[in-house]
């Protein structure tokens, strides 16, 4: 093995992710007086957070009489009651206070004729406990996670976070079962880093680049969720991927749900509002996992449009171009640039896409990562947490509603630097780092440097994407499941013939999409094999040999362990947090999702 050297670096809390969530966690710590270090492997204002095009949900009333418990009751419902209700309500009462926040900061909103912040419809969202759509989620035009993005790391700069940009994180530092801090791979100058801390957050996203299209970015890679799996942490809820209905045909570029929030309506091949019949109240904003079952379910029916009738058309062009033009500039734009559509003209061609993952790394509400030890399926892991789209907390459970991903950054993200704050002394002693604690680390990224197999890394990725887009789709059977296991194995099989072709240490993509590709595919297997195990359908795990629902055997958390060397995957479960944090609102019992 070749003499790699670390450069060592020593912080109160390093955060891993400069997205949404990384950001509002490093700016609290910042603000708490706590030594901050955030990495990324891409420049702060180019993480995924970026493209996000909605809003962000809070219970702000500004159109009309709104209620966090009303917000709090969808979100439990909108989960197919898999979501914690404790974190729920944590999410849902803190909500309004993170909005008037960014827009402190800077967020800049669109307004209402009286200067308030403007809130549109969204899928899921309604008023007094299910009686009908409400507008909750805030907006910037249709590009809020550009604009809260490049307010956060303005703020960060400002409060003295140490930014380490174009870092690549390689693992854990784990002691014992502590975490104590990161080690990475600066990119531009090939040197390699380890990062001491008292806590480490890890903010690094999805991994939605593990199916063939996805409304992802490549960067989407689950480098978090790779580093838990190789510390010997389990990932929760890895089976319930969500489907975005709208995502450009053919591109995977999304479309975001707030067309439809602005009135936007989907039609089938005989021009038929087809939503009517499958959610008679909210039709078109039914939550995702429904709206894109129902157009599956259309084009498999033969009502697909086109001339190979396998996609659905989005209408704007019944709408003002005024409008469009103000409120949804960016995917007006979009569909010309995909699709070639002139929206205010002609309807958009759109296709189910993988668009976010409920399942990730678990936590509590403070966002302290936890696994299952004996008796206790709530111990927190020392020294490491999660948040974001990494994080299972787990407030969406098996489903997501729009708009409560921006929402859930910004809330837990500021939830972990409360707990960094309460729990770390600045500048407290730390123990010293073994080399033991990290041989290993090196040995996995001198391996991948040197393979010389006649596989290439984008061949094996494709042969995974192909697998997980196939088999693990917005319908999934047994034997669809069952060959995705299958298919994965094989992928997993493959990897010691993998080739790498550059050697060298700096912008090695070929060896940064290889260890990317090794994050993914303990995911794409964990994904799978919960999926094969869950002998139920709910939220977005809709699986046709069990098409009910099933409370008394399935209302439980997955957990799934990911051992590399041999590719098996132990399952066990942690109970659903059925309580809430205070009496003011009741448990909300499991029924019938209907809208």
């Amino acid at each position: 093995m070749a003499n790699y050297q670390f450069i060592d670096h020593k912080f109160d809390v390093v955060v891993v992710g400069a997205g949404g969530s990384g950001l509002r966690a490093a700016l609290g710590c910042a603000q708490a007086g706590l030594k901050t270090a955030c990495i990324s492997k891409v420049f702060p204002t180019r993480s995924h957070t970026v493209a996000a095009q909605g809003g962000i949900s809070a219970s702000l009333g500004n159109m009309g009489e709104d209620d966090w418990r009303w917000h709090m009751y969808d979100t439990v419902k909108g989960s197919d009651w898999l979501g914690d209700q404790d974190a729920i309500e944590y999410l849902c009462r803190n909500a309004p206070a993170a909005v008037y926040e960014l827009e402190h900061w800077g967020v800049p909103f669109s307004r209402t004729s009286e200067g308030k912040i403007y809130q549109r419809a969204f899928g899921g969202m309604t008023k007094n406990f299910g009686e009908a759509p409400i507008q909750r989620t805030c907006a910037a035009a249709d590009r809020t996670g550009h604009a809260m993005l490049h307010t956060m790391y303005g703020q960060s700069l400002a409060h003295d976070t140490e930014f380490f940009i174009e870092y690549f994180a390689l693992d854990l530092i784990m002691d014992e079962g502590v975490c104590r801090g990161v080690t990475a791979w600066k990119l531009d100058d090939g040197t390699l880093h380890r990062f001491q801390a008292q806590q480490v957050i890890l903010a690094t996203g999805g991994y939605g680049r593990a199916y063939f299209s996805a409304t992802s970015a490549h960067t989407c890679t689950g480098d978090g969720g790779g580093m838990a799996l190789r510390a010997g942490l389990p990932l929760q809820d890895m089976e319930f991927v969500q489907f975005h209905p709208t995502g450009i045909y053919g591109a995977g570029c999304l479309i975001t749900e707030g067309a439809r929030g602005e009135g936007g309506y989907l039609t089938n091949s005989e021009g038929e509002r087809f939503m009517e019949r499958y959610a008679p109240s909210v039709k078109d904003l039914a939550p995702r996992d429904m709206v894109s079952r129902a157009m599956t379910i259309e084009i498999r029916e033969g009502r697909g449009v086109g001339p190979k009738k396998d996609h659905i058309f989005l209408h704007l062009d019944h709408l003002d171009p005024k409008m469009l033009a103000e409120r949804l500039p960016g995917i007006s734009e979009s569909a010309k640039i995909f699709a070639g559509v002139d929206v205010t003209k002609e309807p958009i061609p759109v296709l189910p896409t993988v668009h976010y993952n409920m399942g990730g790394i678990p936590t509590n509400f403070y966002s302290e990562v936890v696994t299952r030890l004996g008796d206790d399926p709530d111990k927190v892991v020392p020294g490491l947490m999660a948040v974001g789209e990494a994080a299972c907390v787990s407030v969406h459970g098996a489903n997501r509603l729009g708009s409560n991903s921006l929402i859930d950054l910004v809330v837990f993200g500021r939830s972990a630097a409360l707990r960094c704050a309460d729990t770390i002394k600045a500048g407290a002693t730390q123990p010293e780092l073994k080399p033991a604690m990290t041989d290993g680390h090196l040995a996995r990224f001198d391996k991948f440097r040197n393979a010389s197999g006649g596989t290439t890394t984008a061949s094996l990725r494709l042969e995974m994407q192909k697998a997980m887009q196939e088999d693990a789709a917005v319908f999934r059977t047994t034997d669809s499941l069952a060959s995705g296991v299958e298919r994965l194995a094989a992928v997993h099989a493959k990897r010691p013939d993998l080739k790498v072709s550059d050697r060298g240490m700096i912008w090695n993509t070929d060896l940064l999409e290889t260890l990317e590709f090794d994050n993914l595919v303990g995911q794409a297997i964990t994904t799978v094999a919960g999926a094969f195990n869950r002998t139920e359908s709910r939220g977005a795990h809709a699986h046709e040999d069990f098409p009910d629902r099933n409370d008394e055997t399935w209302m439980k958390h997955t957990l799934t362990w990911f051992d590399d060397a041999t590719g098996k995957v132990a399952i066990d479960y942690r109970p659903v947090h059925s309580y809430t944090l205070t009496n003011d609102i009741a448990y909300i019992p499991p029924k019938a999702r209907v809208y």
